[in-house]
């Protein structure tokens, strides 16, 4: 069985990390589905989600490390295309990537104590995000 549902997240802009786990995981036990693996996407080329310990330390670390990897204000080949000023959010969300996936396991997801689904807004304004979240199984 396939079931799929889409959540509708809004962003403040830039370096916004939201927890997605409970969202997630309501979407998971409502599917019905007690072993498989749920696929988390968002849709967008400058927002990302993972998979990380959500605490406030990591929600400062990782948009740093983002940060200097693909720094905001940098010159970009992007910015000669678009003129939009957000080259960096495009680097930064495909260094993190736009899905995770994770098993399934007595009708919930399978994840450890220390890791929760985040969200993360890489643009540089606000956005309406929309997240699919997949299961299948059985």
């Amino acid at each position: 069985m396939v079931v799929q549902k889409q959540l509708e997240v809004a962003t403040g802009g830039h370096r916004d990390m939201q927890d997605m786990t409970p969202a997630i995981t309501a979407a998971v036990r409502q599917s019905g589905i007690a072993t498989g693996v749920a696929h988390v996407f968002v849709m967008g080329s400058t927002a990302a989600v993972g998979i990380v310990e959500f605490e406030p330390g990591m929600r400062q670390d990782l948009p740093d490390l983002l940060d200097r990897l693909a720094p905001p204000g940098a010159d970009y080949a992007h910015e000669q295309t678009w003129h939009d000023g957000n080259g960096h959010s495009h680097l930064q969300a495909t260094v993190l990537g736009q899905y995770v996936t994770f098993p399934v396991t007595d009708g919930g997801p399978a994840l450890g104590a220390w890791q929760q689904v985040f969200l993360l807004e890489c643009d540089i304004r606000p956005r309406k995000r929309t997240v699919v979240v997949t299961v299948i199984g059985e």
